[in-house]
Formats: C-alpha cells, sequence, structure tokens
C-alpha cells in the first residue's frame, strides 16, 4: 500500500492532509493507496447531522445503503439508531470491516450505474461526502439507477454540489444544516 496518511481524526489538520492529498493524487487514486486506513476527518459532524436527519425526517432504516461507506461512520451512526446497513464501496472495505465488522460491496459508482445492484432493494440510500466526487457527465445515470433501489436518498455534503435534477429520479424534500455540512433528503420519483 502507499504511503500512509494521518486523516487527523476530526481535525483541520487532517481535512488539509487529505484536501492537499486530493489534488496531488486525484480521489480515486487517494482512496485506492489510502482506502484501508482512512477515516473521515468530519466523523463528529457526520454523527450529528445523521442523528438531526434520523429525528427530523423518520426515514424507514430497515434496509439502508451506505453508498460510498468509507471506514463506517454513516453506518455506525445509523446503527444507533436502529438501522440496518449494508455498506459499499471499492476502495475501503479493510477499514469498514475493521470499525463495523462486517464486509462491503466492492462497488464503485460506476459499478452501480452499470446495475450491479440490479434486483436488490433498499428502505433509504445513504451518501457521505462522497457523491460530490462523481463526474458530471456520469451523475444523472447513477442517480436514476440508485432511484430505482430505494425510495428515499440522504446526501450528506460539505458542498452546494451536486445538483440533482429531478429528471434524473429524484426531488428534493428537505435539508438541514449543521456546521456548514448539508443534509438532503430526496424522495425517488
Amino acid at each position: 500500500m502507499g504511503k500512509q496518511i494521518r486523516t487527523g481524526r476530526g481535525t483541520a489538520r487532517g481535512e488539509e492532509a487529505i484536501r492537499a492529498a486530493y489534488e496531488r493524487e486525484g480521489p480515486e487514486e487517494f482512496y485506492r493507496q489510502h482506502g484501508a486506513d482512512y477515516r473521515n476527518p468530519h466523523e463528529s459532524i457526520v454523527r450529528a447531522v445523521l442523528t438531526r436527519a434520523v429525528e427530523t425526517w423518520q426515514p424507514d432504516l430497515s434496509a439502508v445503503l451506505d453508498l460510498a461507506c468509507g471506514s463506517g461512520e454513516a453506518a455506525l451512526a445509523l446503527r444507533e439508531h436502529g438501522a440496518v446497513v449494508e455498506g459499499a464501496d471499492p476502495f475501503t472495505g479493510e477499514a469498514y470491516l475493521a470499525r463495523t465488522g462486517d464486509e462491503v460491496l466492492p462497488l464503485s459508482f460506476e459499478a452501480i450505474a452499470q446495475g450491479a445492484l440490479a434486483g436488490r432493494s433498499y428502505s433509504l440510500i445513504v451518501c457521505s461526502f462522497a457523491l460530490h466526487l462523481e463526474e458530471k457527465s456520469r451523475l444523472p445515470k447513477l442517480c436514476y439507477t440508485l432511484s430505482r433501489l430505494a425510495p428515499a436518498l440522504i446526501v450528506l455534503t460539505p458542498h452546494k454540489r451536486p445538483t440533482i435534477a429531478p429528471a434524473w429520479g429524484w426531488v428534493l424534500t428537505d435539508e438541514i444544516l449543521h456546521e456548514r455540512v448539508r443534509a438532503r433528503l430526496y424522495a425517488s420519483t
């Protein structure tokens, strides 16, 4: 594996290290090299915003897909609310297994858009700090495919991106802003 990167677990330094590595290596190469030891430096914010989202929106947590699951930050937060969670991520399986005790589906956004989850269904899809990284040209197909898998989608993002158009199978129903992180709730059309 490539050189280790210290994510600083919740510190601005960790965020800066990841941002610099993204710029230097690109997100895909970053996760290829550092996926086994990755930790989202915003884990406490992810946990807090997901707790507010669950309490406010009361989504069905009976079968959640944690898309681009990282090391399980969202899954662990959702499990505190009784969620049954399955993770999907092509790069962070080792980190997710170490923290959650569960294997992940080693699927990329591209594989999912191509139908790798066909025949499955979920009550909710959660994507934390990742959907804004998908190439704009590939985002519509991915979103449409996800809309066929679940009636609801929660996207956590540190940006205003991604913008998801209703033509892609989702309509925005609400948004929560917590410490500059947005949690957006979408309903499948």
